[in-house]
């Protein structure tokens, strides 16, 4: 793993997790949007966020923006879901507490994305 790579998708997702969070925060004040509808906003805008971030300036990613989108939504969804698996098992199968869970759940998802993206995502060719 190239470190500097990687330090640059974590500061991207330090980023992006704010701004959707702000963004969630926004849509409930300013809009009074129920927390759903803020949320799946919030959410949108962030991994926007994080898929222009990375693209220009993690990965410098120079190939076609759609198939990119396409991969990078994809790797987003099966490192979600290995997340929720992960996180549903220590709760069920080895009944860890549910805080530690989903602790346990974010450096699966977050090497998941940044192999994925790297590898999959923003590979040109």
């Amino acid at each position: 793993m190239e470190i500097r790579s990687f330090i640059m998708f974590l500061a991207v997702g330090i980023f992006n997790t704010f701004v959707g969070l702000g963004f969630i925060y926004l849509f409930k004040w300013l809009f009074s949007m129920g927390d759903v509808a803020a949320n799946a906003v919030g959410y949108a805008i962030g991994l926007s966020v994080s898929f222009l971030l990375n693209r220009t300036w993690t990965f410098r990613h120079q190939g076609r923006v759609t198939t990119a989108f396409a991969r990078f939504l994809l790797v987003i969804a099966v490192a979600y879901l290995s997340n929720l698996a992960i996180v549903l098992t220590a709760i069920e199968v080895f009944a860890i507490n549910d805080y530690v869970s989903q602790a346990l759940g974010i450096p699966p998802y977050t090497l998941l994305v940044y192999f994925g993206a790297k590898f999959f995502a923003f590979r040109d060719g």
